[in-house]
């Protein structure tokens, strides 16, 4: 299996530094997912002896909030650790809900640091117990992620050979290292029966080509993110049928949100000018590759969403875009599926279109106040991750904003447009009923961003105590998403 990886594969420095870009702010945001849904994950590093597995793991960890991770060295065993079954010092080590383990070298070294002196049968059982291990994890809601670090025996050699001549590296290399090297062929049958013995559906061995590292780094990222994004879709298709089990969990998204976040009014008008300045570019450069973008805003009243859309659409010529807001359905409209108005506004390829408010007031106002059934707004999860899979397939980028504030700042908010003769037509009874209700609304937000943010259109929660601040945090987000779409 090893011998037929090919270690030439490389990237320059342009590659890696686009790359890195999108895939660190893909795993800092991913980070926050994990926490706020309770996944324990688990990464597993495995490998040859000077293939980079700490520099690895360091980069993974520069990218994370230390609160929430951490890395346990388990290739020695303790006084303690020889005490207990073999796998006790990896069960005491795994995550707890919405934590990030690390395992520098994993439970999979007894294959390795035993050598070649295990009987067949001791082999066979101790696959059997890690796969068993594993799998009981996974049961428990845990991601497993297993990566092996690849690299030649010419490199290895030449890594070796640099540590040992170094002051400061030289105690890490042992003779058992270089005996490795010596002996590559025969680990190379170690290393591929572990891989295949333990390599299931559910837990893949990801094997890492590492010759060069900046290659690596950006295989190992992606390997990350796609096996957590896929544990949350996994997820959220499991809660799109039964109200008892979003409320026995009782995931409060929104409470974990620093609404403190501002922005000064110097790096504002140079970030917004900069970021004005792309998306102005991005727009002509949509048009010309003929593919749709639909940004869709939603928030509390009063939390800034047409400021917001101001500043996005204020350089884009607007013969590319549409601002599409969503008032109550017309008669028309209500002779239709509820989606029918929203899929009527679709932007063509080439466009984009802006939604203030969507099609998720099916699951907040509309079900807050009665106006569809629970079974409709119920069903209504699917139905909507269904249409957004649908829209994405087409090769479109969705992006999705809830524009979040304090209940405080909301007040406030009120009280200023109600005080101010320019500002009153802001302000209804509608919203000042709305305000009553906004536990209730809390919920349906919360359960709404925990059942419909999907690896194809997740939920960016927009901090907007500070308005400056949210404008900024959009217009980036956008720029991003809208370069890593048209590359």
């Amino acid at each position: 299996m090893l011998d037929k990886i090919d270690l030439s594969k490389k990237l320059s420095k342009e590659e890696y530094k686009d790359e890195m870009n999108i895939l660190q702010e893909k795993l800092s945001s991913l980070e926050q997912q994990i926490k706020q849904m309770g996944i324990p994950v688990l990464i597993v590093f495995e490998g040859w002896s000077a293939s980079g597995k700490g520099t690895f793991i360091s980069r993974i960890l520069n990218n994370l909030d230390p609160r929430y991770f951490r890395v346990s060295s388990l290739s020695k065993d303790t006084e303690e650790d020889t005490f207990r079954p073999y796998l006790w010092k990896y069960w005491i080590n795994t995550p707890t809900n919405g934590e990030i383990s690390i395992f520098d070298k994993s439970y999979h070294r007894i294959i390795i640091n035993k050598d070649y002196k295990l009987t067949q049968k001791e082999r066979e059982n101790f696959y059997y117990d890690v796969n068993a291990f594993e799998k009981t994890l996974n049961d428990s809601g845990t991601v497993i992620i297993k990566l092996f670090i690849d690299i030649s025996k010419q490199e290895q050699k030449k890594r070796l050979k640099r540590l040992k001549e170094s002051d400061e590296t030289n105690w890490r290399v042992s003779e058992n290292n270089f005996r490795q090297n010596r002996e590559y062929d025969k680990y190379v049958e170690l290393f591929d029966e572990m891989i295949f013995k333990t390599n299931t559906e559910q837990n893949p061995w990801h094997i890492i080509e590492a010759d060069d590292d900046k290659y690596a780094t950006v295989k190992i990222f992606k390997a990350v993110i796609n096996s957590v994004e896929h544990e949350i879709s996994k997820r959220e298709m499991k809660n799109t049928d039964s109200k008892s089990k979003f409320e026995e969990g009782q995931v409060e998204i929104l409470k974990g949100i620093d609404l403190n976040k501002f922005i000064s009014e110097k790096d504002y008008k140079k970030q917004l000018d900069f970021y004005q300045e792309k998306i102005r570019r991005l727009g002509y450069l949509l048009y010309k590759k003929r593919k749709a973008v639909i940004i869709a805003y939603e928030g509390w009243d009063a939390a800034g969403k047409g400021g917001n859309i101001k500043r996005l659409t204020q350089t884009l010529d607007p013969r590319g875009y549409e601002v599409v807001p969503i008032a109550s359905p017309t008669k028309d409209e209500l002779n239709h599926n509820y989606l029918w108005r929203f899929w009527r506004k679709l932007p063509k390829d080439g466009h984009i279109t802006i939604f203030d408010r969507t099609w998720y007031g099916r699951v907040m106002v509309e079900r807050i106040e009665g106006f569809c059934s629970e079974r409709d707004w119920q069903r209504a999860y699917k139905e909507i991750n269904d249409m957004e899979y649908n829209i994405t397939n087409h090769d479109t980028l969705l992006i999705k904003f809830w524009i979040h504030i304090d209940k405080d700042e909301q007040l406030k908010r009120f009280n200023d447009r109600q005080n101010n003769p320019l500002k009153q037509y802001k302000i209804t009874d509608e919203d000042w009923r709305n305000r009553e209700k906004w536990d209730e609304y809390e919920k349906s937000v919360n359960e709404m961003l925990f059942r419909t943010s999907t690896k194809y259109a997740p939920w960016v929660i927009v901090e907007s105590n500070d308005k400056k601040y949210a404008r900024i945090k959009t217009l980036k987000y956008v720029v991003e998403k809208m370069e890593e779409f048209l590359k």
